[in-house]
């Protein structure tokens, strides 16, 4: 049996059909020979992370899939941070936040455009040391650019995370009002931490919008950038190392800072690899990058955003030709893959991301295709989201895919059997010998 896992991740890879695709799927259409040999070499099934129909992002997705449950996650802010090199203090509440162009209607904000173009080095300097700071009812707020127009808000001095985003993360929709969250509505540290970002968010609204740059950003037709907006908030507390959880030494190979972050977060080896122009060619040089990890890990996790990016921009066609350029990439390094003996491979997804239509994330699974020695081989032939219903994996779901990893690499843990104090998830845990001495 395998010793060790490659994962695979194509974020967003799952979709609707498209009538511009003659009523198929992006990946039903692309031309996926690497992709589809895998299929017919392995098991296969339908994966989600959380509950059929569940809209997820990427952040619970992963997590879910790394072993770990919902109700322990600390929130994207702080994950975002970890992943740009920034690490919160434990009393800080971390806040994504980016900059965007705001509007007034009827007394209240909309958003113009949520990612405005033509924002040069000079502008974006100017808006974040406008935006840097803000202190009040004790409470202070300091904003850390991270990449471009976003940042992460920090929020020290009795912050509480439950409350609401004000990012509607759609053009011409109001940004939503600060509140607390329901389940913390008489809490006045929630009340509070409400109240100041809310006068804060205002503040860096009329600063903005008094800026002479942006008033000629109008003057030439261009929205003018002069709001910030907010989302997912969080706080860092006591998670279980990655290692410790499912007994695997663990590692990531990504782009962005929110999978970076999630590794740092889990005690797992991060290795940033910046996108290039082609996905295909980024992920045949990760997975190179991961084969070299395998050396010193246990599970390794090769990540591409180049099929959720696509979905997003809504367009059908440049998500076909997404997954054909990683099927290309795929093609060239999986001969040394498939001649490892010791290696669990493993292809699937986070989420479905649909190409059309309003939904930033849908709630369809995704195929998941394990090939290793020892796995069961079915009669799938094609990786598509109808064909790999009928695998013999069946339907997977949450953190059944960490379990079906262990167990593949012969680590299940036979339920029930107390070989450590601690609940873990692989076998065998513990490691000490009973001494014929007593313990004094």
């Amino acid at each position: 049996m395998p010793t060790k896992c490659l994962c695979i991740l194509l974020d967003g890879l799952g979709d609707r059909t498209h009538a511009a695709l003659d009523g198929l799927t992006p990946l039903q259409v692309a031309a996926t020979p690497c992709l589809d040999s895998l299929a017919a070499a392995g098991a296969n099934g339908l994966y989600h992370a959380g509950r059929l129909g569940q809209a997820l992002p990427s952040e619970l997705a992963h997590f879910a899939m790394f072993g770990y449950e919902h109700a322990e996650f600390p929130g994207r802010g702080p994950i975002e941070a970890l992943g740009a090199g920034i690490t919160p203090a434990p009393d800080e509440v971390a806040v994504l936040a980016h900059f965007c162009s705001l509007t007034v209607r009827n007394d209240g904000l909309h958003v113009r455009a949520d990612r405005p173009p033509g924002v040069d080095d000079d502008l974006r300097r100017k808006i974040f040391t406008e935006a840097a700071s803000f202190e009040d009812e004790g409470l202070i707020v300091r904003l850390v650019p991270t990449k471009g127009l976003f940042g992460v808000l920090l929020v020290s001095g009795g912050a509480d995370p439950r409350f609401t985003d004000t990012n509607p993360m759609t053009d011409g929709w109001p940004v939503h009002p600060l509140e607390p969250l329901a389940e913390a509505h008489g809490d006045e540290s929630a009340r509070r931490t409400a109240r100041v970002l809310g006068r804060y968010l205002r503040r860096v609204f009329r600063l903005l919008s008094a800026l002479p740059e942006n008033q000629e950003r109008e003057a030439r037709g261009l929205p003018p950038v002069n709001g910030l907006v907010t989302q997912r908030p969080g706080r860092l507390g006591a998670i279980e190392p990655f290692r410790e959880r499912t007994g695997l030494s663990g590692c990531i190979v990504a782009s962005g800072p929110l999978y970076l972050g999630l590794g740092r977060c889990l005690g797992m080896e991060t290795i940033a690899d910046d996108d290039g122009e082609d996905p295909g060619e980024d992920l045949a040089r990760r997975i190179g990058l991961a084969r070299a990890a395998l050396s010193r890990h246990d599970f390794v996790h090769v990540h591409s955003k180049a099929p959720d990016e696509a979905a997003h921009a809504k367009s059908p066609s440049r998500k076909v030709a997404a997954i054909e350029s990683l099927d290309r990439g795929l093609a060239t390094t999986i001969g040394p893959l498939l001649d490892d003996k010791d290696l669990l491979l493993a292809v699937t997804s986070d989420h479905s991301t649909p190409s059309s239509g309003p939904l930033i994330h849908s709630g369809e699974p995704v195929p998941l295709c394990m090939v290793g020695a020892g796995l069961r081989r079915d009669q799938v032939r094609t990786f598509d989201e109808a064909a790999a219903a009928r695998g013999s994996l069946g339907p997977v779901r949450g953190t059944e895919f960490m379990l079906l990893v262990l167990n593949a690499l012969d680590r299940a843990r036979l339920l029930g059997i107390r070989d450590t104090p601690h609940e873990r998830l692989y076998w065998p845990a513990g490691s000490a010998a009973f001494r014929l001495e007593e313990d004094e």
